[in-house]
């Protein structure tokens, strides 16, 4: 069936949620939902479809029936390009007309052998598939979840004196549904994502301080010993080459700055980090002695 008879018909397409139980993902499936559009969530477990990037088993059961995906590469991993490639062809085949790609701020300007590079230039070169990018500056949620979590009252990250303008998984998320509900309005489209303010970590240490009552400092640390200790700590090894460039870059000075692309698409201001901080200020708070 044509697509412009489905949507005559009342049609609503079906969009596959890769990462679905996700920072992203999780809420691209909400916000899906709450315009009453058909969603399938897939992840490793706890979603609608089991779903595993190293099981290419598990791709075309994913598919079937979808026209719209939220792709989202594997985790904590560098070597996916292949994978990628294999699911995007499957995607062809089931009859998937636009993919909205989860990729990294900047990421226009790597070269083809940086994983997240290469899925951007195998879309581009796919003729049956529309595509969006998503190029998120860091999340603000790697405050409260993933690296930068505050230990002992210290955020310890090698940024210096850089500053980033954080972006809320929310307004990422929102900026992907409105790709997903309306894929010809963003066909071709690359989004580079910022939060409204860029900020030092110190000076998000400061906001979390003031959210929560308790001091928390920017502890700047050697680079290499901090990937060591990531490593450690569980981090692959491997993950290193993602880890020195990005803290680099904003050590640099060579940040993310605001541009207002979150407002521009969705219609509302991105949420500030004060926000953010006051919001998430239980999580971060030791209990009293």
């Amino acid at each position: 069936m044509p697509p412009y008879f489905r949507y005559m018909s009342g049609h609503h397409p079906t969009t596959l949620v890769l990462g679905a139980t996700g920072k992203t993902g999780s809420r691209v499936a909400a916000g899906l939902a709450s315009r009453g559009l058909p969603v399938r969530t897939a992840a490793r477990s706890g979603a609608g479809i089991a779903f595993d990037w190293s099981d290419r088993g598990s791709y075309a059961p994913a598919l079937k029936g979808v026209e719209r995906v939220y792709l989202i590469p594997p985790l904590l991993r560098l070597d996916y390009a292949d994978d990628v490639s294999a699911f995007l062809d499957e995607a062809e085949a089931a009859g998937v007309a636009h993919v909205t790609f989860l990729s990294a701020y900047g990421m226009e300007h790597a070269p083809a052998g940086v994983a997240i590079r290469g899925v951007e230039l195998d879309l581009l070169q796919r003729q049956r598939l529309s595509h969006s990018f998503v190029r998120p500056a860091w999340f603000m949620q790697n405050f409260s979840e993933t690296f930068l979590v505050p230990l002992n009252g210290a955020i310890a990250v090698p940024t210096g004196n850089g500053s980033e303008a954080f972006i809320d998984a929310g307004d990422i998320a929102a900026v992907a549904v409105a790709t997903l509900a309306d894929p010809a309005a963003h066909a071709g489209a690359a989004y580079s994502l910022t939060g409204p303010e860029a900020l030092t970590v110190a000076e998000a240490a400061a906001l979390i301080s003031e959210a929560t009552g308790q001091a928390v400092m920017h502890l700047d640390v050697e680079r290499e010993e901090w990937i060591a200790g990531l490593v450690a700590y569980g981090i692959p090894a491997v993950y290193g080459a993602v880890l020195r460039p990005l803290t680099e870059t904003v050590a640099s000075g060579n940040g993310s700055r605001p541009n207002g692309l979150v407002e521009q698409i969705t219609g509302r201001p991105g949420r500030t980090f004060r926000d953010f901080a006051h919001k998430n200020a239980a999580a971060w708070r030791t209990p009293a002695s």
